[in-house]
């Protein structure tokens, strides 16, 4: 498995492919800027290791709290963790959750101070609109996120298989060294036996 540096590496010289690919595929420079924002957010914070105390984890800083539960929920290199669209929803599910715990106590303690400019009831119809009315943002935010996990996986899934067959070429090189070689029976040697 590669190291956390060369993970990042790899987000950072695939992002030049990343964003020309999407510029060239969308033909719409804001669609680019988030697909290649959502690479390299996916690469350097929202990694595949943040199940490990690993550096994307170390980058949230002080909010690195709120990923400690998902290291005991999720097993390294499961599909939830290492899991192609699993891997990636998940991670933005549970991030999605912490966001709406944490703007709700905002919004409730705004309500209990009396500063309401706005309703649940008001807020709710706002996020389902924007839902519709900028899907192919969430959608190119969503591919950038997942680019940016898939190029981890591949890392991931190359080096191993890499190592694998190095030990397995390494393994059988020690087991010819250790067998011994079978002597040959000359004719001597066979006509003394019974």
């Amino acid at each position: 498995m590669p190291s956390g540096r060369t993970h990042d590496r790899i987000t950072l010289w695939n992002l030049p492919a990343v964003t020309v690919l999407s510029l060239f595929v969308t033909k719409s420079s804001e669609l680019t800027l988030i697909v290649s924002g959502g690479f390299l957010f996916s690469g350097l914070m929202l990694s595949p290791d943040l199940d490990l105390n690993s550096l994307p984890f170390k980058r949230w800083g002080w909010l690195r709290w709120i990923w400690i539960p998902y290291q005991k929920l999720v097993r390294h290199r499961s599909i939830f963790s290492h899991g192609l669209v699993i891997g990636t929803t998940l991670r933005i599910l549970y991030l999605a959750f912490w966001a709406m715990v944490v703007g709700g106590l905002g919004v409730m303690v705004i309500a209990l101070l009396g500063y309401t400019p706005w309703s649940w009831q008001d807020l709710a119809p706002q996020i389902a609109r924007s839902q519709f009315q900028y899907r192919q943002e969430y959608i190119a935010l969503f591919l950038g996120l997942e680019l940016g996990a898939i190029a981890h996986i591949v890392s991931d899934w190359t080096t191993s298989t890499y190592k694998k067959l190095l030990k397995g070429s390494q393994k059988s090189q020690r087991t010819r060294k250790v067998l011994p070689k079978k002597k040959k029976k000359t004719q001597r040697q066979s006509r003394h036996r019974p």
